[in-house]
């Protein structure tokens, strides 16, 4: 299938790693010119080089930005003003007993998880609409639909991300413009396996237990049983991006693994 992406100018937020990098891959394998970003210019420098060499005919780059602030949201649109598909995948996580959330916290997680995507969406959006063609994807979490008791904050805002591209979905009614959120369950990114490396190492056990007792305690209702891979998420963006998508607007699209028990 054609998924109409060819020359499309994307750009991946957080995309050094994991479902980032998964996407902007998947991206980069149909035709779009893709835009890599991170923190730092090393890691954007090496994820660069990296799908180069896999795509010798496809326009890649990178902008280094922290987008966890107004002052780095607007360097990264300074640099690329326009783009058509934008993919809001920067997030962060943690584990916190709720007690020890600090107020700075809280608002750290905004900051990145939310108003990173709202900034740039706020952007970009303009000049979709003036082409009556753009699409814009929030990566958030079945964490959005079911609370994490360790980490409320994060699933917060995974809960806020949805009301955000639902709301924008609304505005951009009768246009060429779609706005989604993807809902990845458990999966395996760079942060997670790190998490997993740690605890095996603390307890003297392999990942493979670890994961294992993940599921088994803190995710029981996964059909799927195990850690999603990145390119099993970038999938569902991949094709949300794509011209056959164009029915699908103001939609929370769950790659979960069967997490949430919910039909709808």
């Amino acid at each position: 299938m054609d998924l109409g992406l060819r020359e499309k100018r994307v750009l991946v937020t957080g995309s050094t790693a994991g479902i980032g990098l998964a996407t902007a891959r998947a991206l980069a394998a149909e035709g779009a010119s893709v835009t890599i970003n991170g923190r730092t210019q090393t890691r954007v420098d090496s994820a660069v080089a990296a799908l180069k060499a896999e795509f010798p005919d496809i326009a890649i780059s990178g902008i280094a930005a922290d987008l966890s602030c107004g002052a780095g949201c607007d360097a990264l649109i300074t640099t690329l003003p326009d783009i058509d598909v934008l993919v809001n995948n920067l997030g962060i996580f943690e584990v916190s007993p709720f007690e020890q959330i600090s107020d700075a916290d809280w608002l750290r997680f905004f900051e990145v998880n939310v108003l990173s995507g709202v900034r740039l969406s706020r952007h970009y959006v303009q000049n979709m609409r003036s082409r009556n063609w753009g699409r814009i994807v929030f990566v958030s979490s079945e964490s959005a639909l079911q609370i994490p008791a360790e980490m409320i904050h994060y699933g917060m805002t995974k809960t806020a991300q949805l009301a955000v591209a639902r709301g924008l979905a609304e505005t951009l009614a009768g246009t060429g413009v779609t706005v989604n959120s993807v809902l990845p369950g458990p999966t395996a990114s760079e942060g997670v396996g790190a998490m997993v490396a740690e605890m095996a190492a603390s307890r003297g056990v392999d990942a493979a237990s670890i994961e294992q007792a993940f599921f088994a305690t803190a995710r029981p209702s996964s059909i799927l049983q195990r850690f999603s891979t990145p390119d099993e998420v970038a999938a569902m963006i991949t094709y949300i991006c794509s011209e056959q998508a164009s029915a699908t607007t103001g939609a929370a699209l769950r790659v979960d693994g069967g997490v949430v028990r919910a039909i709808a």
